[in-house]
């Protein structure tokens, strides 16, 4: 089963790295200018757009629940990036940013890998609105710690938290494609 997880894993990766590249070939890198904080608060916003439709049971725009899942997937690893380089709007190529996202869906696979090991897989018995809110829960402990300005006493600093709502994330999408 773990092979399987790894395979489905790297597809949502893949399809993720694809969306990106080609947004980033229409915007550029236009988002390098956002803090991590103006990038938690844009997968809160997709997020909470999840939870209402998952409560109301229906929608009024097309976008996807899937499309959501995805954007906050590469939200997370845009803040992961701006964590580690820091946010400004220095020039950086293309490609070396799409090195850099592609770095951080790999270790956030390794980091799932790591886990379902020790988990044995319980993702896969969860419901898909429990990731929604696992997600929800991971982005308030994220804006405390900004708000806190990164110190905390015992808890993981905020890559951790991009780290496992990039994870949830891509178990959403894993569960939606089973689903249908």
């Amino acid at each position: 089963m773990a092979n399987k997880t790894e395979q489905q894993f790297n597809s949502a990766i893949k399809e993720c790295v694809d969306i990106f590249t080609k947004k980033m070939e229409d915007y550029g890198t236009a988002w390098r200018i956002l803090r991590p904080s103006s990038l938690t608060d844009q997968i809160y916003i997709k997020a909470q757009r999840i939870r209402s439709i998952e409560e109301k049971g229906s929608q009024k725009i097309d976008d996807s629940i899937r499309g959501e899942y995805i954007g906050i997937i590469n939200y997370c690893s845009m803040a992961l990036i701006q964590c580690s380089i820091g946010y400004n709007d220095n020039p950086i190529s293309n490609s070396e940013i799409a090195n850099l996202f592609v770095v951080q869906l790999n270790n956030s696979r390794d980091l799932m890998l790591n886990k379902n090991h020790d988990y044995g897989e319980a993702w896969r018995q969860m419901r898909i609105t429990s990731y929604t809110d696992l997600i929800l829960m991971k982005i308030k402990r994220t804006k405390q710690i900004e708000d806190n300005k990164g110190n905390t006493i015992i808890s993981e600093g905020v890559e951790a938290n991009y780290m496992d709502m990039i994870n949830y994330a891509i178990f959403a999408l894993i569960r939606l494609e089973e689903n249908n």
